[in-house]
């Protein structure tokens, strides 16, 4: 007989880990409705031609395909297996798995537009799947919870997602994080102070992989592409400003400057008496600073956590904006949240003009991070809060009626199934991790009373059972 196994990249969740993650998920549903998005979910299939086309090159290489039902190679030929993967896909296979909630949220948009409300805000909460090489923190299948705003070009978007993944993170506990945000307006200005030289997705790409093979790395990838020594000499330059959030805009200003970058025009001041001044600045630079400006009248403390790096490209090839990335510092894990604002993304739907903005918590990474820090102590691993025991037939019926009153006063409770000895059902509830035995023997019940036990301490109490129900609400 083969031994069972599961698809590399993915995993099974008992009830104690399926617990954990419902927590993640409600300190995270929590804060996306407290800042007013609405929930929606769409399906795990969508066309390819919906997918590709909309994660660059190595995106596309990761969706995972699936085959056309039936006989699902009638229509191949000779010719298409000599040509080769290119031209024998579109006849196997029209569908793939969702790689991201953003994508499929687009084509939502663009199909529903003329019955929603702009701006338009939503979460939604649900797995995807990339034919990635699995090692820990990065899975075949995972959950991510995304917000998205549609409809709006406002800078208040951008800022409302640093406060909520904030706010999220402290929620769970997690308070040693750094919020990275950069902009691709100004990755732009950058490879314009490159003098044009190479591709510019050539160099986003490989400045996104800086943190992964570091600065040698990224440097031998772009003379592999055509970057001269010299180029990636000013490129770094450039890349390895220091100081503040507002240090760092302005160093890179003036390297802008230097280098005879153009201005490319950024939003004006909305105070600001001439708005021509917008046509004099770097979009990016200015954009960036206006967020601060914004997370500084919204009260947002924590600055020591946000931080301006010019480095951070984000792989997605349809940001246009503003981008983010999270790590939690004192784990060995990559980032647990990113996103950034798209401007395009609904017209490959049909629907141009419409700009967004969106991040994503990766939950499978969060409730690593939770796990390596001890994080999940408070966290039951069962719902059930009280067990009554079953001594004997009419022992068992006699509990019936208390354990319809918990569960109507909405305190989680089963009666242990079987007529069995009193250790072995203490050793059930301790190995659920049930906090309270409600203890009902014939003695019990003679005297009209129950006795509760404290599973973590070992103390004992006992109440008139009139009284268990009241006594454990309001606890």
């Amino acid at each position: 007989m083969q031994k069972p196994s599961i698809p590399k990249g993915t995993r099974d969740f008992g009830p104690a880990q399926v617990a954990r993650r419902q927590h993640i998920f409600n300190v995270i549903r929590r804060t996306f409705e407290s800042f007013g998005f609405a929930p929606l979910e769409t399906p795990t299939l969508e066309n390819l031609s919906v997918l590709t086309g909309k994660y660059g090159d190595e995106g596309d290489q990761l969706l995972f395909k699936v085959l056309n039902s039936g006989d699902f190679a009638k229509d191949v030929t000779a010719a298409d297996l000599e040509t080769g993967s290119k031209a024998l896909l579109p006849k196997v296979a029209e569908k793939g798995l969702r790689y991201d909630l953003t994508v499929p949220f687009a084509r939502y948009v663009a199909m529903n537009r003329g019955t929603l409300t702009f701006p338009f805000k939503r979460y939604q909460m649900q797995p995807v799947w990339r034919a990635d090489r699995p090692q820990r923190g990065r899975y075949r299948e995972f959950y991510q919870c995304d917000a998205d705003v549609v409809g709006t070009d406002s800078l208040l978007c951008e800022a409302e997602i640093v406060l909520m993944i904030a706010q999220v993170l402290g929620g769970l506990g997690l308070d040693d994080f750094t919020i990275k945000i950069n902009h691709r307006g100004v990755l732009r200005n950058i490879y314009q102070a490159l003098d044009g030289e190479g591709r510019e997705s050539d160099l986003f790409v490989a400045i996104d992989k800086l943190d992964k093979i570091g600065r040698e790395g990224v440097s031998k990838e772009l003379l592999e592409r055509g970057f001269s020594a010299a180029t990636i000499e000013t490129l770094f330059d450039l890349l390895s400003v220091a100081g503040s959030y507002e240090e760092k805009l302005e160093r890179l200003l003036a390297g802008f400057v230097t280098a005879g970058v153009e201005p490319d025009g950024g939003r004006p001041d909305e105070n600001a008496e001439d708005a021509e001044d917008a046509d004099a600045s770097y979009r990016g630079l200015t954009e960036l600073a206006a967020v601060r400006e914004l997370l500084v009248a919204s009260g947002f403390r924590q600055f020591d956590r946000l931080e301006f790096d010019p480095t951070l490209a984000r792989g997605l090839s349809y940001y246009t904006g503003c981008i983010f990335e999270v790590k939690i510092n004192n784990v060995q894990m990559g980032s647990v949240s990113g996103g950034g604002r798209y401007d395009n993304l609904t017209g490959s739907f049909g629907l141009p003009g419409v700009s967004g903005v969106g991040f994503s918590f990766g939950v499978d990474r969060l409730y690593d991070c939770l796990e390596a820090l001890d994080l999940f102590t408070a966290t039951a691993e069962t719902p059930t809060r009280c067990l009554l025991t079953h001594f004997d037939a009419a022992s068992g019926r006699a509990a019936l009626p208390l354990l319809a009153q918990l569960r109507a006063a909405g305190i989680p409770a089963e009666l242990y199934p079987d007529v069995s000895k009193l250790q072995k059902q203490f050793k059930y509830a301790d190995a659920k991790g049930i906090p309270l035995v409600i203890v009902l023997g014939p003695e019990e019940l003679a005297a009209g009373v129950a006795k509760i036990k404290i599973m973590a301490s070992g103390v004992e109490r006992v109440l008139p059972l009139g009284e268990v129900v009241s006594s454990l609400t309001a606890e």
